[in-house]
């Protein structure tokens, strides 16, 4: 291989593994009793330079952590993490292996007991962000590392992630709910206890909105046991992704939702059960749809010098959520410059709610009386909602002043006039010729 090739290949390993971030600053979250909970400073090491671990001696050693990912979950979750987003937020707490509690997810755990390839300290760690979710459960070695650097040394044994935290979906259409998990038995005595290929586990998707929840799926693939029916059309993609031995193994537990309606916004927590251990991430899904404006009349309004131009209305429909929506009326090109607030008397309609969930209202504005000088201006209706950009959208008509484009209501009423006139004296030349004519052939008959 040429000496160019080889350093191209060594930039991009570096570049690679230097992606994201190396550290993620936590706090340990434990019960103090009496309702009361307390908070001390934590660090997760997911990655570090050649050397030692940097010595961090603001932490307890217990909880300065360099975490061993043998499936790779963690790494890749934060190897693409923007450098300019911000910092994730990290909880840690204890955990305690404990089979699942739901009825149907009882098949993961035939024993009568915890089996003590899980025995030791057990940590989970909840990492939450715009770009990523996840909770990973970390068994501990028994003692720190002694110096230069304390540290203790944590295996990631379960990863649940999600990639899309805070989906934004639209009226009326397919949400994909992303979900991915990895898992590595903690010790090869459990590895070599087990059959070979991945374990059995269970699938939960449940909704929470408004202070209410009720299951939506859960799948347990492999066991036959009898399973809640699915709930509102959902599916799930409930399956391991790969069959080593041995492990690390990933899964994916994708679940789709169908057309989707306001009341099935909220928060949507996902649980991926194995044998006594458990691991979760939240979603929390939001419905939108931006509103249609548009502004009667138009694409013109007319007004005399001195009066008030007619009520306008402005349309915005279908829309939703209902909060966060505000109508601005503005005056473009007006006496004191390209835009300014316009005058006037102004007030919203109720909502009117509509079959699929969204809603529809009407801002009206009565304008002042205009001069001359507004000649040519234009009304603008603009509205700001969350599911627009910052400039909102809007609507505008025309003002034409009276007098000042085409005819004015005098010169039509003149115009009107004249015409009157006119016809008048076209049909008294039309009996004038009609009677000469007459007097004409009656006058030759005579003669004859």
């Amino acid at each position: 291989m040429e000496p160019l090739s080889l350093l191209a290949v060594a930039l991009a390993l570096v570049t690679a593994v230097s992606a994201g971030p190396g550290v993620i600053e936590c706090w340990m979250v434990e019960d103090a009793g009496g309702g009361r909970l307390t908070k001390k400073p934590a660090a997760l090491l997911l990655r570090q330079g050649p050397g030692t671990p940097p010595p961090r001696p603001d932490l307890e050693p217990e909880l300065y952590l360099k975490v061993h990912d043998p499936a790779g979950a963690l790494q890749a979750a934060f190897r693409r993490y923007p450098s300019d987003a911000p910092a994730p937020r990290c909880e840690l707490s204890r955990y305690v292996p404990l089979p699942a509690a739901a009825k149907w997810a009882r098949g993961l755990t035939p024993e009568q007991s915890c089996p003590r390839s899980l025995d030791g300290t057990w940590l989970m760690v909840s990492i939450s962000s715009p770009i990523v979710s996840l909770s990973s459960l970390l068994r501990l070695q028994s003692e720190p590392q002694p110096e230069p650097a304390l540290i203790t040394l944590a295996t990631a044994v379960l990863t649940v992630l999600t990639h899309t935290p805070t989906p934004r979906i639209q009226l009326g259409q397919d949400a994909v709910l992303d979900l991915n998990f990895a898992y590595m038995p903690p010790t090869s005595e459990a590895t070599t206890s087990l059959a070979r290929g991945p374990p059995p586990f269970g699938l939960e998707w449940r909704r929470q909105h408004l202070g209410k929840g009720h299951l939506l799926l859960a799948a347990t693939p492999g066991l036959g046991e009898q399973m809640p029916a699915a709930q509102e059309g959902t599916v799930a993609f409930a399956t391991w992704d790969d069959d080593e031995p041995w492990g690390p193994w990933t899964g994916n537990g994708t679940l789709w939702l169908p057309a989707v309606q306001p009341f099935q916004e909220g928060a949507y927590l996902a649980t991926v059960h194995l044998p006594y251990l458990q691991g979760q991430v939240t979603l929390e899904l939001a419905v939108q749809k931006p509103p249609k404006v548009s502004l009667m009349p138009a694409p013109l309004v007319w007004a005399a010098p001195g009066e008030a131009p007619p009520e306008l209305l402005c349309h915005i429909s279908h829309f939703y959520p209902s909060e966060g929506l505000e109508v601005e009326w503005e005056l473009r090109g007006g006496p004191e410059g390209s835009f300014q607030k316009a005058e006037g008397q102004r007030w919203l309609s109720a909502l009117r709610h509509h079959s699929d969930g969204s809603v529809s209202l009407s801002a009206h504005l009565q304008p002042i009386p205009v001069t001359a000088k507004h000649h040519g201006a234009r009304y603008a209706c603009r509205v700001h909602h969350p599911t627009l950009p910052a400039l909102g959208r809007s609507a505008e008509v025309t003002l034409e002043v009276a007098g000042l484009s085409g005819p004015s209501l005098e010169d039509g009423v003149g115009l009107f006039l004249s015409a009157f006139l006119l016809l008048g004296l076209i049909k008294a030349l039309g009996w004038a010729a009609a009677y000469k004519s007459t007097w004409k052939e009656s006058k030759e008959k005579k003669a004859q």
